[in-house]
């Protein structure tokens, strides 16, 4: 990979970036290259961002993200799915404007869905974990976390309405 190599990020200006398309493995290398490159951004643009092919990958990203201390908008015409719906939880300020999708279903490894292990198994304790590290409280970890999973299945997806994404705090004003 070159050091000019970015992957889904693209320099709006100085102090923002766009993230258009699918998080995979390469993201947190392209995000170090990106972050090198424009270290005066404060902001990402989530355009759109279908999911993720790599969660491991996703959820370093994000992290990585979350220390920076980015805000992350959607703008009208953003679609965030699945993967990238974490993602956008990594912004310390969320912010969407009307018209926006936001679209979440159950995980899948490849033969189980979520919704197939108990509440409380532990194959559900990363994604509340990072919700947590995202700011939720436990409670707002888990009650999203679980209304995501049961929300669709893996090959499915709900679209979210504003309701249910101001109940689940997906937003930070």
């Amino acid at each position: 990979i070159s050091s000019t190599d970015y992957g889904i990020f693209s320099s709006q200006d100085l102090n923002t970036a766009i993230m258009n398309g699918v998080i995979g493995s390469n993201t947190p290398q392209h995000w170090d290259n990106f972050i090198a490159a424009f270290p005066e951004t404060n902001k990402i643009i989530m355009k759109d961002c279908p999911g993720s092919e790599d969660d491991q990958a996703n959820l370093q990203s994000a992290r990585k993200v979350r220390q920076q201390n980015l805000a992350i908008h959607l703008p009208y015409d953003a679609e965030i799915a699945s993967g990238a719906v974490d993602f956008f939880l990594a912004g310390t300020t969320r912010t969407r404007e009307a018209g926006s999708k936001v679209g979440v279903h159950s995980w899948s490894d490849g033969s189980k869905d979520a919704t197939d292990f108990p509440v409380g198994h532990s194959n559900h304790q990363p994604y509340i974990d990072y919700y947590k590290e995202m700011g939720f409280s436990q409670t707002d970890a888990e009650v999203f976390y679980y209304f995501t999973i049961n929300a669709a299945p893996a090959a499915d997806i709900h679209w979210m309405t504003d309701a249910e994404i101001e109940q689940y705090k997906l937003l930070t004003e």
